[in-house]
């Protein structure tokens, strides 16, 4: 029976072949939405310290945290731009969770996870979440889940306020409009843990900082954070 299924999914391959979301070459056995040519291409963080990095930098003075790093380097033009439209906004949230299992696979063996006893996701605001259909973040918090086996949780940060974009806005107006944006359910469900919270992209790291803040709360708590690219 087995055998017989292997050469169904291979006449099927062969008919309708499954082609990288980027390049549209076909993919061989073992690759998922990207192949490998693609993803090795896609321009690195490659930061070796977790504490003092370009990440770090945004948040010195800020907030305290544990440590921070980001995989891709976000370039315009680059096939990072292209993989996170097409997580963002074209509906293709499982490229999230391939993306960060790539990334969180190095990190593995690099130690960055070592004492994170649980992921968060940046959330939507509840009707944005409707509009979209799904939460990109939450998607990246699979693959690092799944790449790792540390739980993640996307019921207890909550987003309270439906903010306008950032994406036209100065880095103050940044910070300024994520104030107030997260609140925490249930506090005393997270005392002493350490959490590790996830976006797609860190720009001005107004948003994950809200986040920290919020996570905070919790008695006892450390934050740290990873984003899938660094702009």
């Amino acid at each position: 029976m087995n055998s017989f299924r292997r050469i169904v999914s291979d006449m099927m391959n062969l008919a309708w072949p499954n082609l990288c979301l980027l390049c549209e070459n076909p993919l061989i056995e073992g690759e998922q939405h990207l192949c490998l040519n693609c993803l090795y291409e896609m321009p690195k963080t490659g930061f070796k310290s977790f504490t003092k990095n370009l990440a770090a930098d945004r948040f010195y003075g800020k907030i305290p945290f544990e440590k921070i790093t980001a995989g891709f380097l976000y370039q315009k033009e680059s096939k990072v731009q292209s993989a996170l439209e097409l997580l963002k906004y074209k509906g293709e949230m499982e490229l999230g969770a391939c993306l960060a299992s790539f990334i969180g696979a190095k990190l593995l063996s690099e130690g960055f996870f070592d004492r994170i006893d649980l992921i968060i996701p940046v959330p939507l605001h509840k009707a944005k979440a409707k509009k979209r259909g799904y939460n990109q973040s939450e998607w990246i918090a699979k693959g690092l889940s799944q790449i790792t086996g540390i739980p993640y949780n996307s019921s207890h940060l909550l987003r309270v306020i439906k903010n306008p974009t950032q994406t036209t806005k100065s880095i103050w107006e940044r910070w300024e409009n994520a104030q107030g944006l997260f609140v925490l359910k249930d506090p005393t469900s997270f005392a002493g843990k350490h959490i590790l919270l996830v976006d797609d992209v860190l720009t001005s790291g107004s948003t994950l900082c809200a986040c920290g803040q919020a996570m905070l709360e919790a008695p006892e708590s450390k934050v740290s954070f990873f984003s899938l690219a660094l702009a």
